[in-house]
C-alpha cells in the first residue's frame, strides 16, 4: 500500500481468528493502525442474533428466544445463526413431509372427508429448535478465548496503550497557553 496516490480515504478492514500468525510488518504502526478485539456476543447479543436470524421466519409464538440466548453461553454469532437455519430445515422437512402424507391419503382414499390443512402456516417450533440443540457446537473453544485475549492484551501494551497516559494539563510534553489549544 506504500505509494498509493489516490486522493480518496481508504479503509482496510481485515478480520482474522488466528492473530497469532499476522505478519508482523501488517502490525507495524501506520499499517494497520485500529486492532479491535471482539468478543463473544454476551446473552443480550445472543438474543438479538435470534430475533435478526429469525425476523423473516414463521417462528411459533411458543419459542422463548431469550431462554435459546440464555442456553447457548459461549456460543459466537456463527453458532447461533447456524441453530435458527438447522431449525428452519427441520420444520421445512416437517412440513414437505406432513405434505406428501397428505397426498398419499388423499390419492388412497379419495372418498375420505379430510379439514383442509393447506391453509395452516407451517411454523419452527419449540421441537425443532430442540432438535437444533442437539447438534449445536461452540465454534470458539476456551482455550482459543484465552488465546485471543492475551493477544489482544499484549498487542495494547506494545503500542502503548493502558501505560496510564494522563489526561490534558498533566501530560508532561504538552504545550498549553492560557487557556486555548494551539
Amino acid at each position: 500500500m506504500d505509494g498509493m496516490s489516490a486522493k480518496k480515504t481508504v479503509f482496510v478492514i481485515g478480520a482474522t481468528n488466528r492473530p497469532d500468525i499476522i505478519d508482523p510488518a501488517l502490525m507495524r504502526p501506520g499499517r494497520l493502525d485500529q486492532l479491535i478485539y471482539i468478543p463473544l456476543p454476551d446473552e443480550e447479543s445472543r438474543y438479538q442474533i435470534f430475533k435478526s436470524c429469525l425476523r423473516k421466519s414463521p417462528v411459533s409464538m411458543y419459542v422463548e428466544l431469550r431462554a435459546l440466548a440464555k442456553s447457548t453461553e459461549g456460543f459466537s454469532g456463527a453458532d447461533v445463526t447456524e441453530i435458527c437455519q438447522r431449525a428452519c430445515k427441520y420444520a421445512i422437512r416437517e412440513n414437505i413431509e406432513k405434505d406428501i402424507e397428505m397426498e398419499r391419503i388423499r390419492r388412497d382414499h379419495p372418498e375420505a372427508v379430510m379439514k383442509n390443512v393447506e391453509d395452516e402456516v407451517a411454523e419452527i417450533k419449540v421441537s425443532h429448535f430442540q432438535e437444533s440443540m442437539k447438534y449445536a457446537r461452540r465454534s470458539v473453544s476456551d482455550a482459543d478465548i484465552l488465546k485471543y485475549e492475551s493477544f489482544a492484551q499484549t498487542l495494547q501494551q506494545s503500542r502503548g496503550f493502558g501505560t496510564g497516559f494522563a489526561v490534558a494539563g498533566s501530560v508532561p510534553f504538552a504545550k498549553f497557553s492560557g487557556g486555548a489549544d494551539e
